[in-house]
């Protein structure tokens, strides 16, 4: 019995022995053998890729947003050696200040490895200067340079259309479900920022090895679940890119802006907002600094987008639709008269108008721009036994604004669109609390003044729904995107107002004769029909803003337009002769010899440099 222990005692020990062995065997060969468990014996680290960022062209599909390289120059701290720092430092276009707190910076992080992993030196390098660096480079142990792509604009124009791109903020990173990190970059404004997600594309990931000190040593399963970046989408808008610079040509010097509308589309074909700036301003390492000159531009304020934001009354640009408004009430008819003696006179208010000859009907109304006759047309409607009082009136007269898309956003795809104000009787109970307000005090409505306040974009869009009889299409910038077979339905839905064709087509008459006979002379274009108004806007801080709205040809309308040009006076004066050019330009490609006087005219003009100057002054 002894010895069968003995045996077996022997037999148990080679059990343990060789099962040891085996474990040992199999995690040899699983760890050091098999590259399938490599994850789990060194780390894996995960390098984010960046798509391209998609172009941006116009209507004729000429390239109005690139891309061009940048750089960013990294280092590896524990690569650095002896160097020359003063060339380095010219080759840079930097101080030497700069490069030893830049160093020092880096030194005094708290990362783990950082010593040994590529850090951000220097960003925003322009490619012209590093390639002077590159040719050094083999000088500069440590130092490596990492390409990557910012924005460029071959045209220095369309600045609030586009907008621009910067790197991502703490709420930007908030508000994208994690999606961007810092040091990412971001649509900051216009179509960057509107069109964000289809611009950007998707980024890719690559993963790979990395050894106990965190450097790369190789792809992570020889890529298999790396994925690539998908570029963003290529996107055509609706502007047409010259007459966008030639628009900013007219209105340089000046403040005020100018939106064209293709009447049948909806599709924006000019958007200038003046004074303006350059958008490669806010591309690159002056970014920042650029940034904050133009933020506090107190004077000219080039920041703020004109046509979507600021608010004008509309002054007699307005006057053909109260007409409108009136007739298909039935307070007037199409054919009254009114014998003007150069005021309108209600319960102790005078309104002033100007000498012209006794109005027989409604488009002489709009010819000669009598404030009398289209205050007695408000008057008529408020005091119309078919309303139950003057607030019923007046909300019917709101509510055929609001149709017209007056006193509301347009829907444009930009941020920032403001509504204007149109009045109604509930507004007015609220100002006038006390007392009960009557016709003679809101009959200034009847001539665009008074508390009534729209915006550029609106007013063009005012012109484009009279040159579309009365349909329209909500105002927009796309016009394609790349992978896509259709934009958003709303931009190409019909949308139609409470006035027939046939009444809104029959005051084409009295808008062309503004031109013909009446106060915008300088808008006529030799072989073109024109309808449109003149607009002189109150300005209780100074002159008075002069206005510009108008359609053309008046047979089958292929542009609409409103033109404000702030303290300039009479709307006849400076508005029309810019939309002249404009709609000259765009219809005929080019501005006749004969009329390069008119050009010359508005070139020269400067409303900016007297506001400077009194600045200035203290005045």
């Amino acid at each position: 019995m002894k010895d069968v222990f003995g045996n077996r005692k022997y037999v148990i020990r080679g059990m343990v022995i060789l099962v040891t062995l085996i474990f040992i065997v199999r995690l040899f060969s699983l760890q050091v053998l098999d590259s399938s468990l490599k994850s789990e014996a060194s780390d894996v680290g995960r390098k984010t890729l960046y798509p391209v960022r998609g172009l941006i062209y116009d209507r004729n599909g000429v390239l109005i947003v690139g891309n061009k390289p940048i750089y960013d120059l990294m280092l590896v701290q524990k690569q650095l050696g002896e160097m020359d720092t003063l060339a380095f430092c010219k080759y840079l276009g930097i101080s030497d200040s700069f490069f030893r707190a830049r160093l020092h910076v880096l030194s005094t992080r708290s990362w783990r490895y950082s010593k040994v992993r590529p850090e951000l030196f220097m960003s925003m390098i322009p490619e012209e200067r590093m390639a002077v660096l590159r040719e050094h480079l083999y000088e500069f142990p440590g130092f490596m340079p990492q390409v990557r792509l910012v924005r460029t604009y071959p045209y220095t124009a369309a600045a609030h259309v586009i907008g621009n791109v910067g790197e991502v903020n703490q709420k930007e990173m908030d508000a994208s479900n994690g999606y961007y990190r810092p040091g990412e970059y971001v649509g900051k404004d216009g179509i960057e920022k509107y069109y964000e997600p289809e611009l950007r594309g998707k980024k890719g990931v690559k993963y790979y090895y990395k050894d106990n000190l965190g450097r790369d040593i190789g792809p992570y399963r020889n890529g298999a679940f790396d994925t690539l970046p998908e570029p963003g989408r290529n996107i055509e808008i609706s502007l047409d890119i010259f007459l966008q610079v030639y628009g900013e040509k007219l209105m340089k010097n000046k403040r005020g802006s100018i939106v064209a509308i293709e009447p049948g589309s909806g599709e924006i074909l000019a958007f200038v907002s003046s004074p303006s700036y350059d958008p490669n301003m806010l591309v690159g390492r002056q970014r920042g600094n650029n940034f904050r000159a133009l933020l506090h531009d107190s004077i000219n304020k080039p920041l703020i987008n004109r046509p979507l934001r600021a608010l004008y009354p509309p002054g007699s640009t307005f006057k053909p639709l109260m007409g409108l408004i009136a007739w298909n009430e039935g307070a007037i008819r199409p054919g009254m008269g009114y014998p003007c003696a150069g005021a309108y006179h209600i319960s102790g208010i005078r309104i002033g108008c100007h000498h012209h000859p006794r109005i027989h009907n409604l488009n002489e109304g709009i010819q000669r721009s009598c404030n009398s006759y289209f205050c007695e047309s408000l008057r008529l409607l408020l005091e119309n036994d078919k309303f139950e009082d003057e607030s019923d009136a007046l909300d019917t007269w709101s509510g055929y604004l609001r149709a017209f898309n007056l006193g509301r956003k347009t829907g444009i795809d930009l941020y920032g669109e403001l509504s204007g104000n149109v009045p109604d009787s509930k507004y007015y109970d609220r100002l006038y609390k006390g007392w009960r307000w009557k016709a003679a005090t809101v009959i200034s409505l009847a001539i665009g003044q008074g508390e009534l306040t729209v915006t550029p974009i609106q007013l063009a869009n005012l012109y484009a729904i009279l040159a579309n009889g009365g349909k329209y299409r909500m105002p927009h910038l796309v016009r394609s995107i790349a992978g896509q077979d259709t934009i958003h339905r709303k931009y190409t839905r019909y949308r139609t107002v409470p006035i027939p064709e046939d009444k809104i087509k029959w005051i084409y008459e009295g808008m062309e004769n503004v031109i013909r006979d009446g106060t915008a002379g300088l808008a006529r274009i030799p072989g073109i029909s024109v309808c449109g108004k003149t607009g002189t806007a109150e300005n209780p801080h100074g002159a008075d803003h002069s206005i510009f709205t108008a359609f053309a040809p008046r047979e089958n309308p292929r542009i609409a337009i409103a033109v404000v040009v702030e303290n300039s006076g009479f709307g006849g004066t400076w508005a029309a002769p810019i939309a002249s050019l404009m709609m000259e330009y765009y219809l005929k490609g080019e501005i006749a010899p004969e009329r390069k006087w008119l050009e010359d005219y508005i070139l020269k003009a400067d409303f900016i440099d007297e506001d400077n100057e009194a600045a200035e002054s203290g005045q």
